[in-house]
Protein backbone atom coordinates (compact mmCIF):
# COMPACT_ATOMS: atom_id res chain seq x y z
CA UNK A 1 0.00 0.00 0.00
CA UNK A 2 3.09 2.18 -0.05
CA UNK A 3 2.34 4.11 -3.25
CA UNK A 4 -1.17 5.20 -2.30
CA UNK A 5 -2.15 8.65 -1.10
CA UNK A 6 -2.41 8.12 2.69
CA UNK A 7 -5.23 10.66 3.11
CA UNK A 8 -7.29 8.97 0.40
CA UNK A 9 -6.55 5.53 1.84
CA UNK A 10 -7.72 6.61 5.30
CA UNK A 11 -10.85 8.21 3.89
CA UNK A 12 -11.81 5.02 2.02
CA UNK A 13 -11.02 2.82 5.03
CA UNK A 14 -12.69 4.74 7.83
CA UNK A 15 -14.60 7.76 6.52
CA UNK A 16 -18.29 8.32 7.28
CA UNK A 17 -20.23 8.35 4.04
CA UNK A 18 -20.79 6.43 0.83
CA UNK A 19 -19.60 6.06 -2.77
CA UNK A 20 -21.23 7.63 -5.81
CA UNK A 21 -21.22 5.34 -8.86
CA UNK A 22 -21.17 7.63 -11.91
CA UNK A 23 -19.78 5.06 -14.32
CA UNK A 24 -22.59 4.27 -16.76
CA UNK A 25 -20.85 3.14 -19.95
CA UNK A 26 -21.84 3.07 -23.63
CA UNK A 27 -24.52 0.40 -23.30
CA UNK A 28 -26.27 1.92 -20.29
CA UNK A 29 -25.86 5.61 -21.20
CA UNK A 30 -29.09 5.99 -23.26
CA UNK A 31 -31.14 4.64 -20.35
CA UNK A 32 -29.34 6.90 -17.85
CA UNK A 33 -29.99 9.92 -20.07
CA UNK A 34 -33.64 8.95 -20.58
CA UNK A 35 -34.16 8.72 -16.82
CA UNK A 36 -32.60 12.18 -16.56
CA UNK A 37 -35.13 13.50 -19.09
CA UNK A 38 -32.99 13.45 -22.25
CA UNK A 39 -34.43 11.11 -24.90
CA UNK A 40 -32.61 9.81 -27.97
CA UNK A 41 -34.03 12.57 -30.20
CA UNK A 42 -31.69 15.01 -28.43
CA UNK A 43 -28.50 13.46 -29.87
CA UNK A 44 -27.54 12.19 -33.30
CA UNK A 45 -24.23 10.46 -32.56
CA UNK A 46 -22.36 8.63 -29.82
CA UNK A 47 -20.14 11.67 -29.41
CA UNK A 48 -23.15 13.91 -28.72
CA UNK A 49 -24.54 11.29 -26.33
CA UNK A 50 -21.31 11.22 -24.30
CA UNK A 51 -21.19 15.02 -24.27
CA UNK A 52 -24.68 15.08 -22.75
CA UNK A 53 -23.90 12.44 -20.12
CA UNK A 54 -20.70 14.28 -19.22
CA UNK A 55 -22.76 17.44 -18.72
CA UNK A 56 -25.09 15.47 -16.44
CA UNK A 57 -22.21 14.08 -14.38
CA UNK A 58 -20.55 17.48 -14.22
CA UNK A 59 -23.78 19.00 -12.93
CA UNK A 60 -23.93 16.35 -10.19
CA UNK A 61 -20.28 16.56 -9.15
CA UNK A 62 -20.00 20.37 -9.21
CA UNK A 63 -23.21 20.85 -7.21
CA UNK A 64 -22.54 22.09 -3.64
CA UNK A 65 -24.40 19.07 -2.21
CA UNK A 66 -21.78 16.72 -3.66
CA UNK A 67 -18.67 16.83 -1.48
CA UNK A 68 -16.43 14.81 0.79
CA UNK A 69 -18.42 15.51 3.94
CA UNK A 70 -20.86 12.77 2.90
CA UNK A 71 -19.35 11.16 -0.22
CA UNK A 72 -16.12 9.22 0.22
CA UNK A 73 -15.45 8.09 -3.34
CA UNK A 74 -16.79 8.41 -6.87
CA UNK A 75 -16.51 5.78 -9.61
CA UNK A 76 -15.93 7.27 -13.05
CA UNK A 77 -16.38 6.03 -16.60
CA UNK A 78 -13.19 5.99 -18.71
CA UNK A 79 -14.31 8.95 -20.84
CA UNK A 80 -15.09 10.99 -17.72
CA UNK A 81 -11.54 10.41 -16.47
CA UNK A 82 -10.20 11.90 -19.73
CA UNK A 83 -12.38 15.03 -19.52
CA UNK A 84 -12.30 18.18 -17.43
CA UNK A 85 -14.71 19.70 -14.92
CA UNK A 86 -14.53 23.47 -14.59
CA UNK A 87 -11.21 23.39 -16.44
CA UNK A 88 -9.63 20.77 -14.15
CA UNK A 89 -9.13 17.05 -15.01
CA UNK A 90 -12.09 15.16 -13.50
CA UNK A 91 -10.18 12.99 -11.01
CA UNK A 92 -8.09 15.88 -9.77
CA UNK A 93 -11.21 18.06 -9.48
CA UNK A 94 -12.90 15.38 -7.34
CA UNK A 95 -10.05 15.29 -4.84
CA UNK A 96 -8.76 18.86 -4.75
CA UNK A 97 -12.15 20.63 -4.95
CA UNK A 98 -14.46 18.08 -3.32
CA UNK A 99 -12.24 15.80 -1.19
CA UNK A 100 -13.84 12.79 -2.92
CA UNK A 101 -11.55 9.86 -3.81
CA UNK A 102 -11.61 9.00 -7.56
CA UNK A 103 -12.06 5.46 -8.88
CA UNK A 104 -12.32 4.18 -12.46
CA UNK A 105 -14.54 1.50 -14.00
CA UNK A 106 -12.19 -0.77 -15.97
CA UNK A 107 -14.35 -3.69 -17.13
CA UNK A 108 -15.56 -3.96 -20.74
CA UNK A 109 -19.00 -5.39 -20.00
CA UNK A 110 -20.36 -8.88 -19.54
CA UNK A 111 -19.86 -12.12 -21.45
CA UNK A 112 -22.76 -14.43 -22.30
CA UNK A 113 -24.23 -16.39 -19.40
CA UNK A 114 -22.62 -19.75 -18.60
CA UNK A 115 -23.04 -21.92 -15.47
CA UNK A 116 -25.57 -19.41 -14.11
CA UNK A 117 -23.15 -16.45 -14.23
CA UNK A 118 -21.85 -13.76 -16.55
CA UNK A 119 -18.10 -13.32 -16.39
CA UNK A 120 -16.50 -10.10 -17.55
CA UNK A 121 -15.40 -9.86 -21.14
CA UNK A 122 -11.58 -9.90 -21.35
CA UNK A 123 -10.12 -6.53 -20.28
CA UNK A 124 -7.56 -6.57 -23.08
CA UNK A 125 -6.44 -2.97 -22.60
CA UNK A 126 -6.03 -3.20 -18.82
CA UNK A 127 -2.31 -2.42 -18.56
CA UNK A 128 -2.61 0.70 -20.71
CA UNK A 129 -5.75 1.76 -18.84
CA UNK A 130 -4.01 1.39 -15.46
CA UNK A 131 -1.09 3.45 -16.72
CA UNK A 132 -3.48 6.25 -17.74
CA UNK A 133 -5.35 5.94 -14.44
CA UNK A 134 -2.13 6.45 -12.50
CA UNK A 135 -1.28 9.44 -14.67
CA UNK A 136 -4.73 10.90 -14.00
CA UNK A 137 -4.38 10.46 -10.21
CA UNK A 138 -7.00 7.72 -9.91
CA UNK A 139 -6.90 5.88 -6.57
CA UNK A 140 -8.63 2.62 -7.52
CA UNK A 141 -10.72 0.70 -10.04
CA UNK A 142 -14.02 -1.15 -10.28
CA UNK A 143 -15.07 -4.22 -12.29
CA UNK A 144 -18.46 -5.94 -12.39
CA UNK A 145 -19.62 -9.46 -13.13
CA UNK A 146 -23.06 -10.99 -12.40
CA UNK A 147 -24.29 -14.14 -10.67
CA UNK A 148 -27.76 -15.25 -11.77
CA UNK A 149 -28.02 -18.59 -9.99
CA UNK A 150 -26.42 -20.62 -7.20
CA UNK A 151 -24.06 -22.66 -9.37
CA UNK A 152 -20.87 -23.57 -7.49
CA UNK A 153 -18.69 -23.75 -10.61
CA UNK A 154 -20.08 -20.47 -11.91
CA UNK A 155 -19.53 -18.65 -8.62
CA UNK A 156 -15.97 -20.03 -8.38
CA UNK A 157 -15.25 -18.82 -11.94
CA UNK A 158 -16.57 -15.34 -11.06
CA UNK A 159 -14.41 -15.16 -7.93
CA UNK A 160 -11.30 -16.46 -9.75
CA UNK A 161 -11.65 -13.91 -12.54
CA UNK A 162 -12.21 -11.01 -10.14
CA UNK A 163 -9.15 -11.88 -8.06
CA UNK A 164 -6.93 -12.51 -11.10
CA UNK A 165 -7.62 -9.01 -12.40
CA UNK A 166 -7.42 -7.56 -8.86
CA UNK A 167 -3.84 -8.86 -8.54
CA UNK A 168 -2.81 -7.00 -11.70
CA UNK A 169 -4.55 -3.82 -10.53
CA UNK A 170 -2.89 -4.00 -7.12
CA UNK A 171 0.50 -4.55 -8.76
CA UNK A 172 -0.04 -1.26 -10.64
CA UNK A 173 -0.49 0.53 -7.30
CA UNK A 174 -4.28 0.93 -7.45
CA UNK A 175 -6.98 -0.42 -5.13
CA UNK A 176 -9.43 -2.78 -6.88
CA UNK A 177 -13.15 -2.75 -6.18
CA UNK A 178 -14.40 -6.28 -6.90
CA UNK A 179 -18.08 -6.30 -7.88
CA UNK A 180 -19.49 -9.83 -8.24
CA UNK A 181 -23.16 -8.80 -8.25
CA UNK A 182 -25.83 -11.33 -7.28
CA UNK A 183 -28.93 -10.51 -9.33
CA UNK A 184 -31.85 -9.44 -7.14
CA UNK A 185 -34.01 -11.55 -9.48
CA UNK A 186 -32.04 -14.73 -8.85
CA UNK A 187 -34.35 -17.65 -7.94
CA UNK A 188 -31.77 -18.80 -5.37
CA UNK A 189 -30.38 -15.45 -4.29
CA UNK A 190 -29.83 -16.47 -0.66
CA UNK A 191 -27.94 -19.64 -1.61
CA UNK A 192 -25.87 -17.80 -4.24
CA UNK A 193 -24.84 -15.21 -1.64
CA UNK A 194 -23.64 -17.91 0.76
CA UNK A 195 -21.58 -19.49 -2.02
CA UNK A 196 -20.16 -16.10 -2.96
CA UNK A 197 -19.27 -15.21 0.62
CA UNK A 198 -17.40 -18.49 1.06
CA UNK A 199 -15.58 -18.07 -2.27
CA UNK A 200 -14.54 -14.52 -1.38
CA UNK A 201 -13.36 -15.50 2.11
CA UNK A 202 -11.16 -18.29 0.74
CA UNK A 203 -9.47 -16.00 -1.78
CA UNK A 204 -9.05 -13.06 0.61
CA UNK A 205 -7.33 -15.34 3.14
CA UNK A 206 -4.79 -16.18 0.44
CA UNK A 207 -3.87 -12.51 -0.14
CA UNK A 208 -0.71 -10.97 1.37
CA UNK A 209 -1.18 -9.31 4.75
CA UNK A 210 -0.63 -5.85 3.25
CA UNK A 211 -3.17 -6.30 0.42
CA UNK A 212 -6.03 -3.81 0.06
CA UNK A 213 -9.29 -4.54 -1.76
CA UNK A 214 -12.82 -3.16 -1.69
CA UNK A 215 -15.86 -5.38 -2.23
CA UNK A 216 -19.06 -4.15 -3.90
CA UNK A 217 -21.90 -6.59 -3.30
CA UNK A 218 -25.65 -6.92 -3.58
CA UNK A 219 -27.46 -6.19 -0.32
CA UNK A 220 -27.87 -9.74 1.06
CA UNK A 221 -31.10 -11.54 1.81
CA UNK A 222 -29.86 -12.28 5.35
CA UNK A 223 -28.63 -9.11 7.11
CA UNK A 224 -25.06 -9.30 8.35
CA UNK A 225 -23.95 -11.97 5.90
CA UNK A 226 -20.80 -10.04 4.95
CA UNK A 227 -19.75 -8.91 8.44
CA UNK A 228 -16.89 -11.43 8.45
CA UNK A 229 -15.57 -10.14 5.13
CA UNK A 230 -15.73 -6.54 6.35
CA UNK A 231 -13.72 -7.46 9.47
CA UNK A 232 -10.73 -8.70 7.45
CA UNK A 233 -8.00 -6.01 7.55
CA UNK A 234 -7.30 -6.53 3.85
CA UNK A 235 -10.86 -5.46 3.00
CA UNK A 236 -10.95 -1.66 3.17
CA UNK A 237 -14.73 -1.45 2.75
CA UNK A 238 -17.76 -3.50 1.76
CA UNK A 239 -19.97 -1.44 -0.55
CA UNK A 240 -23.62 -2.12 -1.40
CA UNK A 241 -24.91 -1.79 -4.95
CA UNK A 242 -28.53 -0.74 -5.48
CA UNK A 243 -29.06 -3.54 -8.00
CA UNK A 244 -32.34 -2.33 -9.50
CA UNK A 245 -34.02 -1.39 -6.22
CA UNK A 246 -35.50 2.09 -5.93
CA UNK A 247 -33.61 4.47 -3.64
CA UNK A 248 -36.21 4.03 -0.90
CA UNK A 249 -36.01 0.23 -1.09
CA UNK A 250 -32.21 0.17 -1.29
CA UNK A 251 -31.81 2.55 1.66
CA UNK A 252 -34.30 0.61 3.81
CA UNK A 253 -32.36 -2.62 3.17
CA UNK A 254 -28.96 -0.98 3.60
CA UNK A 255 -29.89 0.48 6.99
CA UNK A 256 -30.11 -3.12 8.31
CA UNK A 257 -26.55 -3.92 7.17
CA UNK A 258 -24.03 -3.20 9.93
CA UNK A 259 -20.93 -3.45 7.75
CA UNK A 260 -21.98 -2.06 4.35
CA UNK A 261 -22.11 1.46 2.92
CA UNK A 262 -23.75 2.50 -0.33
CA UNK A 263 -22.21 2.63 -3.78
CA UNK A 264 -25.35 3.59 -5.67
CA UNK A 265 -25.69 4.61 -9.31
CA UNK A 266 -29.27 4.79 -10.60
CA UNK A 267 -30.65 5.11 -7.05
CA UNK A 268 -28.45 8.18 -6.50
CA UNK A 269 -29.56 9.88 -9.72
CA UNK A 270 -33.23 8.97 -9.30
CA UNK A 271 -35.56 12.03 -9.50
CA UNK A 272 -32.88 14.30 -10.99
CA UNK A 273 -33.89 15.92 -14.28
CA UNK A 274 -32.38 18.00 -17.05
CA UNK A 275 -35.50 20.19 -16.84
CA UNK A 276 -34.97 21.13 -13.18
CA UNK A 277 -33.73 24.59 -12.30
CA UNK A 278 -30.39 24.68 -10.48
CA UNK A 279 -32.28 25.27 -7.21
CA UNK A 280 -34.61 22.29 -7.80
CA UNK A 281 -31.71 20.09 -8.89
CA UNK A 282 -29.65 21.02 -5.83
CA UNK A 283 -32.57 20.42 -3.44
CA UNK A 284 -33.26 16.96 -4.91
CA UNK A 285 -29.59 15.92 -5.02
CA UNK A 286 -29.07 17.12 -1.44
CA UNK A 287 -32.12 15.13 -0.25
CA UNK A 288 -30.96 12.00 -2.11
CA UNK A 289 -27.42 12.26 -0.72
CA UNK A 290 -28.79 12.79 2.80
CA UNK A 291 -31.01 9.70 2.54
CA UNK A 292 -28.19 7.48 1.22
CA UNK A 293 -25.70 8.87 3.75
CA UNK A 294 -28.09 8.16 6.63
CA UNK A 295 -28.65 4.56 5.44
CA UNK A 296 -24.86 4.11 5.21
CA UNK A 297 -23.91 5.48 8.65
CA UNK A 298 -26.99 5.28 10.91
CA UNK A 299 -27.74 1.59 11.22
CA UNK A 300 -30.81 -0.06 12.67
CA UNK A 301 -30.10 -2.18 15.75
CA UNK A 302 -29.94 -5.92 15.14
CA UNK A 303 -33.44 -7.33 14.99
CA UNK A 304 -34.86 -3.81 14.54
Amino acid sequence: MGGMDPMQLEKVRSGRGFFAALDQSGGSTPKALAEYGIDESRYASEEEMFDLVHSMRTRVITDPAFDGSRILGAILFEQTMERDMQGVPAARYLWTEKQVVPFLKVDKGLAAEQNGVQLMKPIDTLDELLERANRRQIFGTKMRSVIHDADKDGVAAIADQQFEYAARISAAGLVPILEPEVSIGSPRKDEAETMLRDALQTRIKALPDDAAVVLKLTIPTQPGRYVGLAADPRVLRVLALSGGYSRDEACALLAREPSMIASFSRALLEDLSDQQTDEQFHAQLDASIRQIFDASVDKEPAGG
